[in-house]
């Protein structure tokens, strides 16, 4: 099997498993998205042992875990917001136990540490705010948005991909990463935005003024989410985060982009009281 055709089929089945997941419902969507959380985070802390870095992986995961557990719940309206708190500990936890490692860089495996629960556990526990509304009383989990950010996300990096190898002659990073181009970038915002203006036909809980909002910024943040992540690999020497999906590399690789996308998307959607 060529590398192009393995590459193809495990991408397509991992779209398929992905929005069959959020489609189905709330009990999918949350198991999928603590597993893919609990990887990711798994992933990032071992590019930090590639780095001859020593992150506190467990209680980093741990942490990271416990925050998509709670923020989905507390967007069902299950739990109180005053059970936040209970963070606060777990947090300074991070800091006493360094204290009895006898590691010889402190200060970087806290830093990584928390990077990997803000990095990675957090965007991902954005997600329940945007798809689930609830209360004490019931529960409305709706994902339209969420499938609607997703396919500008991978409308993004195809349409980027697409004009960046026909066309693109300009680099932005090359120090970063070679491939990537402005030809590319532009691409990667015109095809964004035209796939916006398909879905505000089928997903009328945003309007078409706010579907062209939300793909401006996904195809802004979507470029410098993978920028990012190619500076950490970079960095390190890797060319891939790990192996996970055979042609596409690690779930960070995957998911590079929307880590970047979620948070700016969601203080868009708040702000315009969207959800």
């Amino acid at each position: 099997m060529s590398e192009f055709l393995k590459r193809t089929i495990s991408g397509l089945l991992f779209v398929i498993v992905l929005v069959g997941a959020i489609y189905i419902g709330h009990i999918t969507f949350f198991i999928l998205f603590l597993a893919i959380t609990t990887a990711t985070m798994l992933e990032f802390y071992h590019l930090g042992l590639k780095a001859k870095l020593r992150p506190q992986s467990l209680l980093g995961v741990f942490i990271g875990m416990a925050f998509f557990i709670w923020s989905y719940f507390y967007s069902s309206g299950r739990i109180e917001q005053l059970t936040l708190y209970g963070f606060v500990p777990l947090l300074v936890s991070i800091f006493v136990v360094e204290l009895y490692r006898h590691q010889q860089k402190p200060m970087q495996n806290i830093a990584l540490t928390l990077l990997g629960i803000f990095y990675i556990a957090l965007p991902f526990s954005l997600m329940n705010f945007i798809t689930i509304n609830g209360s004490s009383y019931s529960m409305d989990y709706n994902p339209n948005i969420l499938l609607g950010i997703l396919f500008l996300v991978w409308a993004n990096d195809t349409g980027a991909y697409v004009v960046g190898v026909s066309m693109g002659k300009h680099k932005m990073i090359p120090r970063i990463s070679p491939k990537k181009s402005w030809e590319g970038f532009v691409g990667g915002i015109a095809t964004t935005l035209l796939v916006a203006w398909v879905i505000a036909m089928f997903f009328d809980e945003v309007s078409l003024k706010h579907w062209l909002a939300i793909g401006l910024i996904t195809a802004l943040m979507a470029v410098l989410g993978d920028l990012v992540e190619s500076m950490f690999k970079r960095s390190i020497g890797v060319k891939d985060s790990g192996k996970f999906l055979p042609g596409h590399g690690g779930l960070l690789d995957r998911f590079d982009a929307l880590l970047m996308v979620l948070p700016m998307v969601y203080v868009y959607l708040e702000v315009m009281m969207i959800i």
